[in-house]
Parts: C-alpha cells; structure tokens; sequence
C-alpha cells in the first residue's frame, strides 16, 4: 500500500464526519437558503485567499531534499491563482455584496483553520500543509459537483452563480491524482505521520467552518 492509500485508511473516520454535518448535508440536498449560500461563499473566499501565499510559504521552507515537491508546488501555485475572485464573481451573481464580502473578517472557525495552516509550516513542518490539500481538494470531488446542482434547482441561481462550486469539482479531480503521486513519493515515516496528524485535523478545522455556518444559518445576510 502507497502512502496516498494509507493516509486515506488512516483519515476515514474523520472524513465520514465531516460528511455528516448537517450543513453539508443540507447543502447536497439542495436545502439551503441564499443567505446560506452567500454564507458558505464567504468564508470560502476567506480561506481560498490563502491558498496561494500557503504555498508559496510551503515551498519556501522546503529543504533541498524537496526539490521535487518545490516544483509541484510551483505547478500547484499557477493552477491556483485568483480562485478567490471567482467566490467574490459568484456572491455578486447571486446578488451579495462582493466587496463587502473582500472588505469582511473571516468568522473564527475559518480564521483558525488558516492559522493552523500558517503554523504549521512555518513552525512544525511545511509538508504537513498536505494535510490542509488532502481535505480540501477530496470534499471538492465528494461534494462540490452535487451540491451546486442541488443548490441551483432549489434556488433558481444561474450557473455563473456556481464557478467555484462546479470548477473545483472538475478541476481537483486532476489535483488529486496529481496529489496521489506526490504523496506516494514521501517516505519518511515522521514526514507521513505528519501529514496523517495535519489531515486529521484539518478535517476537524474545516467541519468546524461549516457548524459554524449551521449555527448562524438564516440568522443574517452574510454578504
């Protein structure tokens, strides 16, 4: 077994539990409001903001031994560039406030999951960032396809509304095959125990964005 598939056994239950929360759940369902809708675009754009200085500060800690990963770093960074204002075009088409949303502060539960990102690198070690690219791009392929089809037929949005829903969903499929390889190539078991740690994690941090979202679900515009 490569170290991709281990850490994909290793990080089941967490995986399952986010999936299980009631605002992804909701969200797949086409069950959510606008408010909801805005709601989760926002705190998207502000962790998605940090997707590409994350990378940049992952590559930049990375020893000459990671030469190798430095390099798909450099390819993850072109692949990445201004997804946030793909967020901020779609909370416009749905009628948000895009530049109040630019302007905001990001709710704690997202502030922490970026914290966490940042520490991690420059603190612990940067190759337990992959454990933030492991959440991240796998719910994208699980999730964000249905969700913005269910979303969309309960809402009656245009599809310009769902860019960053629907072109993750296609786009990570590739990333994570990418991400597979590159995995399979790290074995150094405290590097792989890390980034096991760091996935585990980050399931935990980026289920709490959406309990957050569930707790605060209609009870104002946030955009």
């Amino acid at each position: 077994m490569g170290f991709y598939e281990q850490l994909q056994t290793d990080t089941t239950a967490a995986r399952e539990s986010l999936y299980t929360i009631d605002f992804i759940q909701r969200g797949v369902a086409g069950a959510l409001s606008l408010n909801d809708y805005i709601a989760f675009l926002t705190q998207a754009y502000h962790h998605v903001k940090h997707t590409v200085p994350l990378l940049m500060a992952c590559g930049g800690r990375l020893d000459g031994q990671h030469e190798w990963l430095r390099n798909a770093v450099a390819e993850y960074i072109e692949e990445e560039l201004g997804h946030q204002e793909w967020i901020l075009n779609d909370i416009a088409a749905c009628g948000g406030d895009a530049e109040l949303v630019r302007n905001s502060r990001p709710a704690p539960a997202t502030e922490l999951m970026v914290s966490y990102a940042y520490d991690m690198i420059n603190r612990v070690n940067p190759l337990g960032f992959f454990g933030m690219v492991q959440v991240l791009e796998g719910t994208s392929i699980a999730i964000a396809d249905s969700a913005a089809e269910a979303i969309r037929g309960s809402l009656g949005l245009p599809k310009r509304a769902f860019t960053y829903l629907t072109s993750h969903g296609a786009l990570d499929v590739e990333h994570v095959e990418f991400f597979k390889g590159l995995m399979n190539r790290i074995e150094n078991e405290a590097d792989q125990a890390q980034i096991t740690h760091s996935a585990t994690m980050f399931y935990s941090l980026y289920g709490d964005i959406f309990r957050e979202l569930g707790h605060s679900a209609d009870i104002k515009d946030a955009a």
